[in-house]
């Protein structure tokens, strides 16, 4: 018995692994697709809300996207709705936060060499969008103060 629930629990391993694997390849292809376009893009775009917007392009250099997203993401952060309430206002300045690492992951995929740092971003950005969405859903579920 305890075999089967070994070799069960290594299928479950190998599944999971799979899916994470193939949801990476798809965030890397439509982030390749997505530098390939060479149309002029601001980088950072603080109109279009309060957290304003990042974009990855070649037109400007690594430290020039980074700065773009620290700024975005201090942004954010900054202006995060705060209500007094600890768990509303974790979960408000840390979307922010991962969106940073996101659009950060995002600038290693576009210049960034070394494999094991391009894996990193590869799972940061998958890993940090699953928890921005956790965190949207508990800010709407966490009573109104």
């Amino acid at each position: 018995m305890d075999n089967n629930k070994n070799h069960e629990r290594r299928m479950l391993i190998i599944i999971i692994m799979g899916a994470v694997c193939l949801i990476t390849a798809f965030v890397a292809a439509s982030l390749r697709a997505g530098t390939t376009n060479h149309t002029s893009h601001s980088g950072m775009d603080m109109s279009s809300g309060p957290a304003g917007s990042f974009a990855v392009s070649t037109e400007k250099t690594f430290v020039q996207l980074m700065d773009d997203a620290m700024a975005v993401m201090d942004h954010g952060m900054k202006d995060a709705p705060m209500t007094g309430d600890p768990d509303h206002d974790f979960a408000a300045m840390m979307i922010p936060h991962h969106q940073g690492a996101i659009d950060m992951a995002k600038v290693e995929l576009l210049y960034g060499k070394d494999p094991v740092l391009r894996r990193l971003a590869q799972e940061i950005i998958v890993t940090q969008d699953q928890e921005i969405k956790v965190m949207h859903l508990r800010l709407k579920q966490l009573p109104a103060r």
